[in-house]
């Protein structure tokens, strides 16, 4: 029943091509100034297949067990949305570097924090994990959570990839800009590529101490036990000055993207990476929003790194997050539009003007049932909404499970989507799935 599935999905494709040829490719897409929609990648065998190979960024990774890429995935590699001008993720990242830029400066008048917003999204999983102390039996190791060229290569899951070679490189004070990929639901959150924006900052023992008073006389290392409020390796005194500058920093730069008067509050959480760590959340039109993630770096991973004399801190901050509630940008698969109508808004004079954005589309969502039966085996729900990625591209809204049927040789899941034309005020036309569920039965 799964291939019967498979099959009548392959058929559904030729009728959501269709019309996401309609949306996408409108009047709007041919004018003067439309990006090109990047190049679909090189593939030898069938994707996904041991044996065969993939080409990316000009580069061979030959596939096996591991590889789950998606050809829908695979085309947004090398967009790198964040750099092209006038997006609403180039002016996050933009006023984010003026920032940094005008309040940071180094001793000879230069910028204090440097910029990488070019680097290869294509990480090994040594980069991606271990290098970040990210213990062997994490779920976002799994081929549900993550996407593997192969058993070695993978497609970034965050920025902090990029931490460990930086700080081996000598590095002190960086931010890293790109585009990671994960395995995620379908709604209008969430997309299997976003955009984070990663800092890093390490202190020698003067530089922390400089401002203090008797600073000569305190230490950043001691050999302790580890508590809730710091590493075994740091002294309380260091990591509590390295945490008040984090907060500190985020606390300017959320009021330089926000305005003053914005309340703020840190809730304690839990990365490999940092210790302590925190979420950043922020009062906004009365509601509670997480921001960002952060904390004090993990004191064996600065010294894997060749920087054993320092202590630092990290965080990191999705670009599409702040955007949406910057610009009230109610859908995240509105960052991948290529019509104009949605572009022009962004195009302003100065980057800290203020954005609101305006819908395009007054029309609802067109509703369908899809059934079918799952394996007892290799199988997670991420590997259902890649294959509607896949086939329906950015006209699926949302998937939600909405009944379960559990059988002793099969169990069947059927899914509610939600399809709508982001980029276009065309009536949307039913999308025929079929609602064959009642007429299937177990084999």
């Amino acid at each position: 029943m799964v291939c019967w599935a498979l099959r009548r999905a392959a058929q559904v494709r030729v009728h959501l091509a269709r019309k996401a040829s309609g949306v996408c490719r409108g009047p709007e897409h041919q004018a003067s100034g439309a990006r090109p929609a990047a190049p679909e990648p090189a593939t030898r065998g069938t994707l996904g297949a041991p044996g065969g190979t993939v080409e990316l960024l000009g580069k061979s990774y030959p596939q096996d067990g591991y590889s789950n890429l998606s050809r829908k995935v695979l085309s947004r590699v090398g967009r790198n949305l964040h750099n092209r001008p006038h997006h609403p993720l180039w002016l996050i990242k933009e006023r984010v570097k003026q920032h940094f830029y005008a309040q940071y400066v180094g001793r000879s008048g230069t910028p204090l924090f440097s910029v990488y917003d070019d680097l290869s999204p294509v990480v090994t999983t040594w980069q991606n994990f271990d290098s970040l102390l990210v213990p062997a039996d994490h779920p976002s190791r799994k081929k549900g959570d993550s996407y593997y060229l192969n058993a070695t290569h993978m497609l970034r899951a965050h920025t902090s990839a990029h931490q460990w070679d930086l700080l081996r490189a000598g590095l002190d004070a960086f931010l890293v800009v790109g585009d990671v990929y994960r395995r995620d639901q379908i709604d209008a959150q969430h997309h299997p590529v976003f955009h984070q924006l990663e800092a890093v900052r390490l202190f020698s023992r003067h530089q922390l101490f400089a401002g203090v008073k008797d600073g000569e006389n305190l230490q950043l290392f001691e050999q302790s036990s580890r508590s809730a409020h710091k590493q075994e390796t740091h002294t309380l005194e260091a990591t509590k000055l390295v945490e008040f500058d984090l907060k500190q920093t985020l606390t300017r730069l959320m009021t330089h993207l926000f305005g003053d008067g914005l309340d703020i509050r840190w809730v304690d959480c839990y990365f490999p990476f940092t210790h302590p760590s925190f979420e950043m959340e922020i009062n906004f039109h009365g509601e509670w929003l997480e921001i960002l993630g952060c904390g004090v770096m993990e004191q064996q991973l600065v010294n894997s790194a060749g920087a054993e004399d320092q202590i630092g801190w990290a965080f990191g901050l999705g670009l599409e997050r702040l955007a949406m509630v910057l610009y009230d940008i109610p859908d995240i698969r509105l960052f991948w539009s290529e019509d104009e109508r949605f572009l022009k808004q962004f195009c302003v004079q100065d980057i800290n003007q203020k954005v609101k954005f305006q819908p395009l589309s007054k029309y609802p969502a067109v509703i369908n049932d899809i059934s079918f039966w799952l394996p007892r085996e290799n199988y997670t729900e991420n590997d259902f909404y890649d294959l509607v990625r896949t086939i329906g591209g950015d006209l699926v809204e949302k998937v939600d499970l909405i009944d379960k049927f559990e059988h002793p040789k099969q169990s069947r899941v059927s899914a509610l989507i939600g399809t709508k034309r982001l980029a276009s005020n065309e009536k949307p036309a039913p999308v025929n799935l079929g609602r064959a569920r009642q007429k299937w039965r177990p084999p």
